[in-house]
């Protein structure tokens, strides 16, 4: 492989993709011009379908507008979106003792609030990369109180509903794993020692409880100590929330100057989560698998969603840049060549979300309450920056 050519190939075509693709396609159908904020609920050609507003992505899009603005093209309409998407959420989202809604109504009326904490953790990124790209630091700030929010709710036993009664208690590596890329992002606007001290928080949880090396496995729900659950829900490995985790190991571990023991963890994650999760039939990842090779209960549990092949591109790259062992570059062309061949829509643009194992396209919407304008742009944005990045070495 010719690797100077083959980074300098990719880092062009997620420049121009995003800038001539993804972007334009949500400003142009997304971005709502009377109450602010973004749609996602589009149909194939950008029709929407439903006016309900997802409180994730108007802070999932207010990162990726103001992340784009930074580091891709100084755009100011990209900018504009970011802080609309940040008014939206602190005119409309917020509850009265500061938590976020999960949905709302087009003009910010609160329709629904689940007992997750991801809605204030995506409106903390948003803010901190918008101080970054606007200069403006008083979002950075405001950052930092939802982050503080969030861990005085995280902490606080009582104030979360537990996900299960006490019969069985349990934890989840969800959180945990995003908490490191939240703390991660704030720190980059406004450093602080409990950034630090969260994300070193949540490594040493990972390693602890998550990690089990007895099914060469992460996984997704363990007992209070990490105990193995030996139910269907306990058994669940997600390859695609793996993979995640293991690219915000390895950017931390970069930020650390490649600490060897991070990032062994986080390679030892990332090979572990692509032997579960590489399709050696179809190609793709996908969804869910049992650790002990049992039937998952989830429906979609073969399906191939956008979302992990995203992950999967980003960390394969991450990984080369941690080794130069070119096996994670062609790990990169095997996940690319099968994505990039499957999701983008020729005739109307972006990506489509949920296919089956074959590759075929289950259903065509280019959006929902949980699909839109984050996990394809972030990839883009990180795996161009990366390509940079490794070129810069070479």
């Amino acid at each position: 492989m010719d690797v100077k050519q083959y980074l300098t190939d990719w880092k062009q075509s997620y420049t121009d993709d995003l800038v001539n693709n993804i972007m334009p396609f949500w400003m142009k159908h997304g971005l709502d011009q009377e109450h602010g904020g973004v749609y996602t609920c589009l149909d194939r050609d950008g029709t929407l379908m439903d006016s309900t507003k997802s409180v994730w992505f108007q802070g999932r899009f207010g990162f990726i507008a103001a992340c784009a603005y930074r580091h891709i093209e100084r755009n100011d309409e990209w900018l504009a979106a970011s802080k609309s998407c940040i008014d939206f959420i602190i005119n409309h989202c917020t509850d009265a003792n500061g938590r976020m809604y999960f949905e709302v109504t087009a003009d910010g009326q609160p329709l629904r609030m689940r007992r997750y904490l991801f809605s204030e953790c995506f409106a903390a990124i948003a803010m901190s990369e918008y101080a970054l790209a606007s200069g403006d630091m008083e979002y950075a700030h405001k950052a930092l109180e939802i982050f503080r929010l969030v861990q005085h709710y995280k902490n606080t036993p009582g104030l979360l509903e537990p996900k299960y009664l006490p019969t069985q208690p349990s934890q989840g590596h969800s959180l945990t794993m995003i908490l490191i890329n939240t703390a991660a992002r704030i720190r980059e606007a406004l450093p602080s020692p409990e950034l630090d001290a969260q994300i070193e928080e949540s490594i040493d949880a990972l390693q602890r409880y998550f990690v089990h090396p007895e099914y060469r496995a992460v996984l997704e729900m363990v007992g209070p100590q990490g105990e193995f659950i030996d139910t269907i829900n306990g058994r669940v490995i997600n390859p695609g929330h793996c993979i995640e985790t293991a690219w915000f190991l390895l950017e931390e571990a970069r930020h650390r100057d490649w600490e060897k023991e991070l990032t062994d963890l986080a390679l030892k994650i990332f090979d572990w989560s692509w032997e579960w999760g590489w399709d050696k039939t179809y190609g793709g990842i996908i969804n869910f698998r049992d650790c002990r090779n049992l039937p998952p209960q989830d429906y979609s549990q073969d399906m191939k969603f956008w979302w992990p092949q995203c992950e999967t591109i980003i960390a394969s790259l991450y990984a080369y840049m941690a080794t130069h062992d070119e096996n994670y570059l062609l790990r990169h062309q095997l996940i690319s060549d099968w994505t990039y061949k499957h999701f983008p829509d020729r005739e109307h643009g972006e990506w489509y979300g949920y296919l089956h194992r074959d590759g075929t396209v289950a259903q065509p919407a280019k959006g929902n309450i949980f699909k839109g304008p984050f996990h394809v742009p972030r990839m883009m944005i990180k795996s161009a920056g990366l390509c940079g990045d490794i070129l810069s070495t070479l």
